[in-house]
């Protein structure tokens, strides 16, 4: 059970959040005061039981504060940074910051972070780091830059793992997300690459994160509203290269997909989690706690005057920014049972006890340790003594094939996660292994179908159908179009009649279907424009007229007694007809013009493919030569002869495919009603590009007379006048 308890809205008459809101909210050295950072030039000790300021501290005017001040738990001093490179140091009773310690800085700081038992960190931008003494030392030291230039952090975090500072903070460049992990003591430094969905690249994710045993789970939350897990190993037996990492769905749908403002997360324990975010597209922000053990909603507060997306937690302290105030929201977390996750615990202790957690999964009865830092944690003896006995162990390849035999799939995908992140020498041979037991169950068990394990396989770019021949075959008996799509992608050996066997169903499967399913739309380029064009074209057909010349011989010919219906009395041809080519909008969705588009990628041997086309039915092979005619009118209409979009199929792939087709199935397609306009229109489209390139060989053979000529340069003076003749 999880419960928000009435909010209170602490003093802003020295404050003033900016339009981005306040830069943090940091732990003091008293349990019940916080240090607020406004987005200009304010810093504000708070004591929240009394809700009123202990005092405040501003910059001079022309300065900006640029990170959160924070407190040294080993001095209880304040530290703040201004105009990116000046740091500031002082005492509770000091009045003016312009009088108190100064070091100006050789590089631009990101973020200070400090917790107890070690001395503040300071993170650059360029991702250096530096304990505060050393810095301090020196304050004109040269920084080293450890990220890319085009590599900015988005969002950092610290952590103390057995008296060892550990850093974690996560770059973007170009929509594609990197971790880094810094072990301070040690000065190691690895750097993972994060796999998030496609959808990352135009709205940035939320992130947060929590101690796993040896691991950091690293928790986002992904513009489609739902929550994603990435496990990263703290102790990487391989620095110098970057290894991928995937993520796996932890809660579905918590706030409304696309919601793009007023996001954030905070983790607050084990298997409790805080959601700031509209629950629906048309609904207002709410502060939402879930249980993602259990995956459920435990209490939610609407938030009516909307928030600027910052949330934070202190103990049992929520604070955000609600309005234009800075509003606390106490909250109390009980033990995670189902009874209690459903709403059905009875109170059996006073309100203001918190008994320690033993924490224990439900599914597989193996136990898992919160390790992230807080005050009140560190004082307790019991959870070093859980955290020490309850670390899990990533399991070798044998214990895991072991566990897929027998156990659930949420256990499976938890372990498979923690092994795909520790790198082994043989990690292309047990991955085999691993999928071939996981496939193995489930023609064993039809009801067994462990997806998001199968993905995380696929995603680590080792698989390849003859490793795993079930695994597409699973995947078609299960209708599951998005790890078919994936699997064109990047298998280069799939069979021919597995890819039809995949293009049957792209072509057969429901809109309703597709709606749901999430797709990778790189390869489709917006369709919006068609419709417009469609109408121009239908308003004022268009003539091709290519380099001058008007197809108005055989080919007009040919048209029109095609267009000529046997009752119709012969009319005196005309001394010229326009061939126009309407170019009519997408006949399929976007998503399933992006499941063509990967079998269109697909390699294959026409011999082999050519038996295999002519199984697909006749409508569906008519909707896919209409959808390949679209392509063709698209990329034909474009200079370069290429249609937009990040891996659009080529011309070339265009046309292999519509002869394949009519190769297959001419005599069939020829007796469908609905076809006999898509075959007129090709053939007229194909006789005028014969047209065009035959006019092009003529121009082409009297270039090639005039580069003759111009090859005798001998008798040229420093000025001539030439007459060629061209026959």
């Amino acid at each position: 059970m999880a419960a928000l308890e009435e909010e209170f809205t602490l003093s802003t008459g020295v404050l003033g959040a900016g339009p981005e809101g306040f830069l943090g909210v940091e732990q003091s050295d008293k349990a019940d005061q916080f240090l607020v950072t406004d987005s200009g030039r304010t810093v504000v000790l708070y004591k929240v039981s009394d809700q009123k300021p202990l005092g405040s501290w501003s910059v001079k005017q022309g300065q900006t504060i640029t990170c959160p001040a924070v407190c040294n738990f080993q001095t209880g001093e304040y530290i703040v940074v201004h105009d990116h490179k000046v740091l500031r140091i002082w005492n509770h009773e000091d009045v003016n910051l312009d009088k108190v310690f100064k070091a100006t800085l050789s590089a631009e700081v990101y973020r200070i972070h400090s917790v107890q038992r070690t001395e503040p960190l300071v993170l650059f931008r360029r991702g250096a780091a530096r304990g505060l003494e050393a810095l301090l030392t020196e304050p004109q030291q040269n920084i080293e830059a450890v990220i890319p230039d085009e590599e900015v952090i988005r969002w950092s975090e610290f952590f103390m793992v057995f008296k060892q500072p550990v850093l974690i903070f996560i770059t973007e460049k170009h929509g594609n997300y990197f971790a880094y992990v810094r072990l301070c003591k040690s000065h190691s430094l690895s750097k993972y690459t994060l796999l998030l969905g496609k959808e990352e690249k135009s709205v940035k994710p939320n992130f947060t994160a929590r101690l796993d045993g040896k691991f950091i789970s690293l928790v986002s939350l992904s513009s489609d509203g739902c929550i994603y897990e990435t496990l990263i190993p703290i102790y990487s037996s391989d620095t110098e290269k970057s290894q991928r990492l995937v993520r796996a769905l932890m809660v579905k749908a918590v706030v409304s997909a696309g919601a793009r403002n007023g996001t954030a997360i905070t983790i607050l324990d084990q298997d409790h989690i805080a959601v700031l975010g509209p629950p629906l597209p048309t609904s207002k922000e709410c502060l939402s706690i879930w249980n993602i053990k259990f995956q459920t909603l435990q209490t939610s507060k609407e938030l009516p005057q909307g928030t600027s997306g910052q949330l934070w937690y202190h103990g049992e302290i929520l604070f955000m920014l609600h309005g234009k105030c800075l509003t606390v929201i106490p909250y109390k977390c009980e033990v995670s049972s189902l009874a209690g996750a459903l709403g059905k615990l009875k109170p059996t202790q006073e309100s203001g006890t918190h008994p320690m957690p033993h924490f224990v999964n439900w599914e597989t009865c193996s136990g898992y340790e919160l390790g992230s830092y807080s005050a009140e944690q560190s004082k307790t003896p019991r959870r070093k003594k859980i955290e020490t006995n309850l670390q899990p162990e990533i399991p070798g390849s044998k214990q895991l094939l072991s566990i897929i035999k027998k156990d659930s799939e949420k256990h499976i995908e938890v372990e498979l996660r923690k092994f795909l992140a520790k790198s082994t020498p043989d990690f292309h041979t047990i991955i085999g292994d691993i999928v071939a037991g996981l496939l193995g169950r489930c023609k064993a068990e039809p009801s067994f179908y462990p997806r998001n394990c199968l993905m995380q396989l696929i995603q680590t770019h080792v698989l390849s159908y003859s490793l795993c021949p079930g695994l597409m075959e699973i995947a078609l008996e299960h209708t599951d179009v998005q790890m078919l799509q994936l699997c064109l992608q990047q298998f280069p050996d799939i069979p021919e009649s597995t890819t039809c066997a995949c293009l049957k169903l792209f072509l057969s499967i429901g809109d309703d279907c597709l709606r749901d399913i999430n797709i990778n739309m790189e390869s489709v380029f917006d369709y919006s424009d068609t419709i417009h064009d469609e109408k121009k074209e239908m308003e004022e057909p268009a003539e091709i007229v290519q380099n001058g010349f008007s197809p108005e011989d055989s080919c007009s010919k040919d048209g029109q007694q095609l267009n000529k219906k046997p009752e119709d009395a012969p009319k005196e041809t005309a001394p010229k007809e326009t061939v126009s080519f309407p170019v009519t909008s997408c006949p399929v969705v976007p998503k399933r013009a992006a499941l063509l588009n990967a079998v269109l990628h697909s390699a294959y041997s026409e011999t082999f493919l050519l038996p295999h086309l002519k199984d697909i039915p006749a409508k569906h092979i008519t909707l896919f030569l209409q959808y390949l005619y679209f392509l063709y009118l698209k990329c034909s209409g474009d200079a370069a002869m290429t249609l937009p979009g990040v891996s659009p199929p080529t011309l070339s792939q265009i046309m292999d495919w519509i002869c394949l087709l009519l190769d297959a199935n001419f005599t069939v397609v020829l007796m469908i009603p609905e076809a006999k306009r898509l075959i007129l229109n090709l053939y007229k489209f194909v006789k005028s590009q014969i047209s065009v390139y035959s006019e092009l060989n003529k121009i082409e053979v009297s270039f090639r007379e005039l580069q003759k000529l111009n090859q005798d340069k001998s008798n040229r003076g420093l000025y001539s006048i030439e007459v060629l003749e061209l026959f």
